[in-house]
Parts: C-alpha cells; structure tokens; sequence
C-alpha cells in the first residue's frame, strides 16, 4: 500500500494540535471558511489534517484483528480523513467531526470490500457474508448457542438457501497456501492432496469411439488386432495362431489399422 505523507511541521505544533480537539476544531473552521483559491488555505488544510490523525488512528484500530495489517488501515483511514477535510462545509451547521467519522469509517468498509477477497465475488454476496456475520453474532448472544442456518436466514428474512450461498462465498475471503501443511508432522502439504490430469481422461473417448469401429472389421481382422494389441503377441505369434505366413499378418493388419483410422478420422492410434 503507498504510503500518506502527511505534512509534518514544528514539535510544540504538533503535540497542542494532536491533544486539543478544540485546536483541532478550530484547524478545520479555519480552512472551512477560506475560499478554494486563498493562499493559506493549503497550510490550514495540512494542519487540519495533521490534527486530526488521532481520530484517524481510534477509528482504524476498531477494525483491527481482522487480518490486515494495522499500518494499511491506519493509512486507509488517512485517505478517508483527507476526504473528509477537503469535502468538508462548514455552512452545512454540522461539526466536523461528525462528518469525518462515517467518512472515515466507510473507506475503512470499503477496503475490506474491495482489496481483501482473495477471489472476487459479486458485491451481493460480500454484503451478504457481512449480514450473516453480523447476525450471526447477534443471535449467538440473544439464543445462548450457535444459530442454526434456519435461525439466520429467518432473522435476516432470507432463505436458507440464500445464507448456505452467503457461507459458501465466504469461503473465497481467504485463500490457504498450498505449502501449508495437513499433518501432525508436516510431512504433507495441501498441494500434495490436489489431484492432477487423469491422461486416461485424453482417451477416454477414443476407447468409445473404438468399439463401433472394430464391428466394422472382418472377423479375420478382428482377430488379428486383438491378438497384436490386446494379446500382446509378435506377428510371428500371430501367424502361428492363426494359421497364416507372417507376410500375410503384417498385410491384413496394415489393412485393419488403416480401416479403423478412417472410421475414427482424427484420433490418433
């Protein structure tokens, strides 16, 4: 994540702003009431800012223990704090403060929503994984236990078939490793356990597509085929079983092979 700058001026500066809100406040009426283009508007709005990093700080840290690093949502809440100073109106007769925490705090959401799926999903099942969530802890305190899917989806007035969709997308939030091991002695990672191509998948339509070509062979020819792939055996053998010179075996199967190539006509023998 870049990091925020935030402008740093003298220490005695610094210290008063951080510790007063009334300086704070007075940082941010200050610059409120300058217009856009006055030359010490900028200077205010720095130490409105700066003033103000405090809130900034409180707020990302309600949101901490959620897996991401307390640094990235300390600087996300520094993004939405610069968004609320600079869309700050202080005809609107609301106190700043006010108006910076939801500000503040829907960056924060908004991270969350955004950057932190380790697989996107649709926007309906995020929002839907955060209503499970709440009411998931809001029931466990009012029923004494683990609400059932039943119990969720009646509190939320959804169907139990719409919170086992919300469960099974939140399961794209976080991805595991495939290094991570699955055994007492970590001998076995979950890499290991993933299956790979079956090459007998490649041939398996071939094998299909083989029987009705070998129905159109003659006897003879069905014979020789069988005893050359399937028995294994020489053409030497072949001869011998079937009662023919090796010239002829090697004659009748050329002629075989050749038949069931046009009858499979782009799979490979």
């Amino acid at each position: 994540m870049t990091v925020i700058a935030v402008p740093a001026h003298d220490a005695e500066t610094r210290t008063d702003a951080s510790a007063s809100t009334d300086s704070a406040s007075e940082f941010i009426t200050a610059m409120a009431s300058l217009p856009a283009g006055h030359p010490s508007r900028p200077a205010l709005r720095d130490r409105a800012i700066e003033a103000w990093l405090p809130l900034a700080r409180h707020l990302a840290n309600r949101y901490s223990g959620r897996g991401e690093p307390a640094d990235d949502l300390y600087q996300v809440a520094v993004v939405g704090l610069i968004k609320a100073v600079d869309r700050f109106e202080l005809d609107r007769g609301v106190e700043f403060a006010g108006f910076a925490i939801p500000t503040i705090v829907g960056e924060l959401k908004r991270h969350f929503r955004d950057r932190t799926w380790s697989i996107r999903v649709p926007r309906r099942l995020q929002e839907l994984r955060l209503a499970i969530t709440g009411a998931n802890s809001t029931l466990s305190h009012t029923l004494g236990r683990s609400p059932t899917v039943a119990d969720i989806a009646e509190h939320l007035g959804i169907t139990e078939e719409e919170v086992v969709e919300g469960l099974e997308g939140a399961r794209a939030y976080t991805a595991a490793s495939l290094s991570t091991p699955v055994n007492a002695d970590g001998s076995t990672e979950l890499g290991d356990t993933i299956g790979g191509m079956d090459d007998g998948f490649e041939l398996t339509e071939l094998r299909v597509a083989l029987g009705p070509a070998l129905a159109m062979l003659s006897e003879r020819e069905q014979r020789i085929v069988s005893l050359r792939f399937y028995g294994n055996m020489t053409q030497s053998q072949i001869a011998e079983q079937v009662g023919i010179s090796q010239m002829h075996v090697s004659r009748l199967l050329t002629k075989a092979l050749a038949k069931l190539r046009d009858q499979l006509d782009g799979f490979a023998l």
